[in-house]
């Protein structure tokens, strides 16, 4: 099992002592958000930083860029990196998508479909010299002069991944994606029933198999060296809990537990912003669904009771600002854990 941690993307300064430092601890990959900053920029310091980490957005919001601003940003990367570079995308809600960006909102699932099939279309033109002529109902690219074709590079193309939650994104991250993104805000059960079926559909379709196909976490992790640490991470998983299930797009994962009130109660509160009240609703029980938790010298048995079978990577650090303090021992633990991924195709 492959172990993520974060990067400081509120510093880049800052960067790339944190980017060697997870790498000589031992970790397998660094991720970056998109919430208050870039997630390409931090990557591009880790990558000049680094010699064997992988490196991925986890996530950036698509449909607030053309595919071929981020095909650039990802060649540069993977060619920077030496390869180690895995595109990572999110469709976002409407209303950020609406409000925060002031992009125009339609179906999104189809048009992450499009979107992806757009980026792979620019790739082999840049990579295989094919002609760039991609017609879509969202996007359409057909020209390309040879001033505007990135360098050659010896490194395959970046794989390109989605963050999916219902059942429209998962049979797209199947059918054209080589990994997926699973939200925090997701139990066992909700992977078992209802994404590994839509995974299996878009495989299906497409002739993927599961082993070239990695999926990426599924629930937060909370541990430390003590129980007071434990019951500090699990009261900050709570608080995250709280704002998340107030997004009606998260309510599946609830509905299926037979508590699809709670999202509901969640958002009224949102909407009176009533913060403290929202941490309030999640009951130990509710919080158990998302959390794995446990002391440093326990996690590594829960997380394989939990994401076991399932996820074939975790993110140790949900969030830059709570950084993971998992020693090196630990994190050998939890990568000894039997995955069904074997690596990008």
């Amino acid at each position: 099992m492959r172990v993520f941690t974060t990067l400081p993307q509120e510093d880049l300064a800052a960067v790339a002592a944190a980017a060697k430092a997870a790498e000589t601890a031992g970790f397998d990959g660094l991720m970056t958000m998109e919430n208050r900053h870039d997630p390409f920029l931090a990557l591009a310091v880790a990558a000049t930083a680094t010699t064997r980490i992988q490196l991925m957005t986890g996530i950036a919001i698509a449909f607030a860029r053309s595919p071929m601003v981020v095909a650039n940003a990802g060649w540069d990367l993977q060619a920077g990196s030496r390869g180690r570079f895995a595109i990572g995308l999110g469709s976002q809600v409407r209303a950020h998508n609406e409000r925060r960006f002031s992009v125009p909102w339609s179906a999104p699932a189809p048009r992450m479909r499009e979107y992806v099939l757009a980026l792979k279309a620019i790739y082999r033109c840049w990579k295989q010299g094919e002609k760039l002529d991609f017609q879509g109902e969202h996007y359409r690219f057909g020209l390309m002069t040879p001033n505007f074709v990135p360098e050659a590079m010896a490194a395959p193309t970046p794989p390109i991944t989605i963050a999916a939650v219902g059942p429209a994104m998962l049979r797209v991250a199947g059918e054209v994606c080589e990994g997926v993104r699973l939200h925090p805000l997701c139990t066992r059960r909700y992977i078992e029933e209802a994404v590994l079926p839509r995974l299996r559909e878009g495989f299906a379709k497409s002739g993927r198999r599961r082993e070239d196909f990695e999926i990426t976490g599924g629930g937060f992790i909370a541990t430390g060296p003590d129980r007071a640490a434990v019951e500090r991470m699990r009261e900050w998983v709570r608080v995250r809990v709280g704002f998340y299930g107030s997004t009606p797009a998260y309510w599946p994962v609830l509905e299926l537990h037979g508590h699809g009130e709670l999202g509901r109660k969640l958002n009224e509160l949102s909407r009176q912003g009533q913060w403290a009240e929202m941490t309030k609703a999640v009951s130990d029980e509710v919080l158990e669904w998302f959390c794995a938790a446990g002391t440093h010298r326990e996690i590594a048995g829960v997380i394989e009771r939990r994401f076991g079978g399932l996820s074939d990577a975790i993110m140790a650090s949900a969030n830059s600002a709570v950084p993971s303090d998992m020693p090196a021992d630990l994190l050998q633990d939890i990568q000894r854990l039997p995955v069904a991924f074997r690596g990008f195709a």
